[in-house]
């Protein structure tokens, strides 16, 4: 029996997840959930590098379930940049994640290549990312009194300290882009590496993703319609996430996304005199969880440049930022 860390099972009621946590051997979807997943593509596509012959960074804090004890924090930071080796187009971006739920920290810090092609009106990117992964385990139980309750050192799969565990991880995915829409399939953990521990073994289930969106002009010329939709399986679990964004004079935009089963989510943002953009989004759950939390919040920061004059670009024409 293995331990079993699961994205899935973070929807449950924290006092049942620190069982289900540790005894129950399955796969399901393990990566951190973003509302922002539009402006964050780089963190679970790593075709996307290089495809915007910009420098982008963008960092991320995602406090999900307020008011929930611990509920899950995700901390995200990734870098991209535009590069020709031999005189071949390509792009290369870091990775850095932090996602944290009850006693369970992961880190994982990725490298990111690809190859960029120019294809019709657009641009391909066809990458890999690899690194590591790393799972830390720091559990504090409390045993009611009783003879009917084991405490952790009676059982041979239950952590009683603090442990950590370190793996390689690896990643694959294929990013379109043209100035009107966007299209990406990519796939995580893609061996599905094995995290060891002195009571059992967890797996990082593979995670296959598709995300895809539009720019609509509007009869209005200030204002453009951004539809997208972002769409994660582990082969046995399902999430699907659709979004309306309204962007003005390619400054300000604002909108709903909805995920079924789980959220309602509101998205604003704005880009600053300086080229910086902020966004926020803000989840109302829809699920049974509401009754426990506030609902989730989301801050995004990101920043894209050219190198040759050292200021971001006066106009976008996509959403896709990165």
């Amino acid at each position: 029996m293995g331990l079993c860390y699961n994205r899935e099972v973070k929807r449950l009621n924290l006092t049942f997840l620190f069982l289900v946590l540790v005894i129950l051997p399955c796969f399901s979807q393990q990566d951190p959930l973003t509302s922002n997943y539009m402006f964050n593509t780089l963190s679970y596509n790593p075709g996307v590098a290089g495809t915007s012959n910009m420098i982008c960074a963008t960092a991320l804090n995602r406090q999900q379930w307020i008011g929930f004890k611990g509920a899950p924090s995700t901390i995200l930071f990734n870098v991209s940049a535009p590069v020709a080796p031999f005189k071949i187009n390509s792009g290369v971006g870091l990775v850095v994640e932090s996602d944290n739920i009850g006693f369970d920290r992961d880190i994982r810090i990725s490298l990111t290549y690809s190859y960029v092609a120019d294809i019709a009106n657009g641009k391909l990117g066809i990458g890999f990312n690899a690194g590591v992964y790393n799972m830390t385990i720091d559990p504090t139980w409390i045993i009611p009194s009783g003879d009917v309750f084991t405490p952790p050192n009676g059982d041979p799969f239950i952590p009683e300290t603090k442990e950590s565990a370190l793996t390689f991880d690896a990643g694959i995915g294929a990013f379109y882009k043209t100035d009107k829409y966007y299209a990406g399939l990519s796939i995580s953990h893609i061996h599905q590496p094995k995290i060891k521990f002195s009571k059992g073994v967890t797996y990082l289930a593979r995670h296959y993703y598709l995300t895809a969106g539009y720019t609509l002009q509007l009869p209005n010329p200030s204002l453009e319609l951004l539809p997208s939709m972002f769409a994660v399986s582990d082969g046995k679990t399902f999430q699907f996430s659709a979004t309306s964004l309204i962007r003005y004079n390619k400054k300000v935009w604002g909108g709903v996304s909805y995920r079924p089963g789980d959220a309602l989510t509101g998205i604003a943002g704005v880009e600053l005199f300086n080229g910086i953009r902020i966004g926020y989004a803000y989840d109302f759950p829809v699920s049974e969880i509401r009754k426990s939390t506030s609902g989730s919040h989301e801050f995004m920061v990101n920043y894209c440049f050219n190198l040759s004059t050292g200021k971001s670009p006066m106009r976008y024409k996509s959403i896709r930022f990165l």
